[in-house]
């Protein structure tokens, strides 16, 4: 065994200390930090038969070491060769090196290290077993040593080697228990308000407002714009609050035990500085003093610029009839979806996008998209294309449906003079300021009085368009787009689709309207009246008030698309919010029963990392139902991951690629539905 000291004035050279057993003081002597744990690499040189202990605090990687400090070669020489030499390391199965990583931790009281390949990682079960049996014999025999599988494949691997011999711990299983994860970094002053469950918060006669810091099992997604959010309990980055507080460039975090260290603290409903790092192994939070008299009385939100509402007579439209362009008038998430319609059926010049950016030392990614394709790692981009557009038609699909335009919402609004002038009265209010509390501290009673005023104006409207008639020249004209193109469809959902959302600064994930199990004419203008008047909900239009957005800038449109049947639905993001810097991984989160669940954090979904690079997936959570996927949804799982990422290619907004996308979808038997499409915004974007 070597025990591998660096020696950070020496570039090449490194002395080294040779013992029997790794302790738990040589370890913490030897360990970097990532993730709150204590980490150390290691290196199993098969033909030297060594065991390199490799001092991880600089972050040495672990082929830069093989190579420069085992094999004498140069940085240079390495960037020259380095896919082949990740090959060499990771795929061979006659490889002369093995590598992994131990990590300490702790499990109520008990710590124990565990020993893990990278997720890519080709070790066959012999192997694996190997490699764990030499560890063991290197390590204090009463530091217990378990086995984390990085991939399926390996997790399917060790299920047939008895626990006796090796014991294991599950990647799902540490995230289960883990007291911190860090959604999203940043640092905030405010007000600490502890609720220690859902109904205590709507019980709660005080309103939260924007400079409070609210602390709860999992923060409902109708909250209003905060300052910053801790969850006592473990929630999806991708559930709707979550993706609202990385727009709000907010602190965010699972703080597993925080309303007990509060209370110990004495920082309930004090001022407090709040702070999140993204590698961070908790959170911080420290007494501060209340905001001072002057300071910024308003939310510090970006003015958010939108595209005016292009409300120009149109008809109602096909949804396999719009493109991208169709924005400004039907909305965001009804033109992204006729974009996506077109692409399944007539492919995309940038599907290879992504793959084609430089990484530095490669020229670019695309044998690894090869690979995936079930091609030769040199085939070209017209051979890659064509199994890129033979992928995604035959297993991607978008439901059939309508969308009705925002001129179509603007002649309702124009057919009652009622509701027109309940719209000026609303207008009238927000351009005077009535936009509720403006101070920071408790809010004044004019600011209540103002709030209450600015909500009431808001219901009201609502309630008036929910209750109007639609005149018979539009319901004429819904009823036979009805029927042209959604006979036959027992079910429907009717969803929103605004220019008010999916915009840098302004997500709005969530914050409309969507109906679903919807059937029958007289239901269908039912639930288009109910999207309409989300619109005017009392949170959405002070939230886009803050933002800058004014009310007649915002259209509304409507999608009304087939409900389809689903095994499995959820929300994947092709990038992985917990890491940034992971260009590999697509994140997942999965339900077996609705994408709703996930959305709106009613439970905690299954989720997945899968890499779009050198392909396989991994558990990160079991979720509520503690229970994974059969191997054939895991596969098709996959393929939906790298069709996400071909059409991250053709959505981005320059030549980078680099804008992630958030896909909603459903899975029944091979198909699989994609039910929405829009940017993801993250702070860091």
């Amino acid at each position: 065994m070597r025990l591998t000291r660096s020696d950070r004035n020496e570039a090449t050279t490194r002395p080294r200390l040779t013992g029997e057993k790794l302790t738990t003081r040589e370890f913490r002597g030897l360990a970097g930090t990532v993730g709150g744990y204590p980490y150390v690499k290691i290196v199993l040189d098969r033909t030297e038969s060594v065991l390199h202990f490799i001092d991880s605090a600089d972050g040495t990687l672990h082929v830069r070491y093989i190579a420069c400090e085992i094999l004498g070669m140069s940085i240079d020489e390495l960037a020259r060769g380095l896919d082949s030499f990740n090959d060499d390391v990771y795929r061979n199965p006659d490889r002369r090196f093995c590598l992994g990583t131990l990590a300490l931790h702790d499990r109520r009281g008990s710590a124990f290290l565990s020993l893990e390949t990278v997720d890519v990682d080709t070790m066959s079960q012999d192997m694996l077993r190997a490699f764990y049996h030499r560890v063991r014999a290197h390590i204090d025999p009463a530091l217990p040593l378990l086995l984390k599988p990085a991939n399926h494949r390996q997790e399917a691997y060790v299920a047939g080697i008895p626990e006796s011999e090796i014991p294991r711990v599950l990647s799902h299983e540490l995230y289960s228990t883990a007291s911190f994860v860090p959604l999203n970094a940043g640092e905030a002053h405010g007000r600490l308000r502890v609720f220690r469950s859902e109904a205590e918060y709507r019980a709660d006669p005080e309103p939260l407002e924007w400079h409070d810091i609210v602390v709860m099992p999992r923060v409902p997604e109708d909250v209003p714009r905060v300052s910053g959010i801790i969850h006592t309990e473990h929630t999806t980055p991708l559930s709707h609050i979550n993706v609202m507080a990385a727009g709000w460039r907010i602190p965010n975090a699972v703080g597993i035990d925080a309303v007990d260290r509060i209370e110990r603290a004495g920082l309930a409903g004090r001022w407090v500085h709040y702070r999140v790092d993204a590698d961070g192994s908790d959170l911080h939070l420290e007494a501060a003093p209340p905001r001072t008299e002057g300071a910024a009385p308003t939310p510090p939100a970006e003015r958010v610029t939108v595209d005016r509402p292009d409300r120009t007579p149109t008809p109602v439209t096909a949804l396999s009839d719009l493109r991208a362009g169709d924005h400004v008038r039907f909305g965001t998430k009804a033109a992204n979806l006729g974009e996506l319609t077109h692409l399944l059926q007539q492919g995309s010049p940038r599907w290879l996008g992504f793959y084609r950016v430089p990484r530095p030392p490669r020229a670019d990614l695309l044998r690894y998209l090869a690979r995936q394709l079930g091609l030769p790692e040199h085939a070209d981009e017209a051979e890659l294309d064509t199994a890129a557009q033979r992928l995604v038609k035959e297993h991607a699909h978008v439901p059939r449906g309508i969308v009705l335009p925002f001129s179509l919402q603007q002649r309702f609004l124009d057919s009652s003079a009622e509701l027109r002038e309940a719209l000026d009265r609303l207008d009238s209010a927000l351009l005077n300021g009535t936009s509720g509390p403006s101070t920071g501290t408790a809010g004044t009673g004019a600011d209540a009085a103002a709030a209450a005023q600015l909500e009431e104006l808001c219901r009201a409207a609502q309630q008036l368009i929910r209750a109007t008639p639609l005149p018979d020249p539009i319901r004429t004209e819904i009823d036979r787009a009805l029927d042209r193109h959604l006979y036959g469809a027992p079910l429907v959902v009717v969803r929103s689709s605004s220019n008010a959302e999916d915009l840098p600064g302004f997500s709005a994930a969530g914050l409309y309207e969507s109906v679903a199990n919807v059937s029958g004419p007289d239901a269908v203008l039912a639930a288009v009246r109910e999207v309409w008047a989300s619109l005017l909900s009392p949170r959405a239009v002070l939230l886009r008030q803050q933002a800058g957005i004014p009310l007649d800038h915002c259209g509304m449109g409507v999608i009304v698309q087939e409900q389809v049947g689903a095994a499995v639905g959820g929300v994947l993001v092709t990038c992985n919010p917990l890491s940034p810097q992971d260009f590999r991984d697509v994140y997942v989160n999965i339900s077996p029963r609705s994408v709703t669940e996930v959305v709106t954090g009613q439970g905690a979904p299954l989720q997945y990392l899968c890499n779009t690079m050198e392909g396989g997936s991994r558990t990160v959570s079991l979720g509520t139902d503690g229970t994974d996927l059969d191997p054939a949804t895991k596969d098709l799982v996959g393929r939906l991951a790298l069709i996400s990422r071909l059409l991250q290619s053709h959505f981005s907004p320059d030549e980078s690629y680099a804008d992630p996308v958030d896909i909603e979808w459903a899975i029944e038997g091979d198909r699989i539905d994609l039910l929405q499409l829009r940017p993801f915004r993250t702070a860091a974007r």
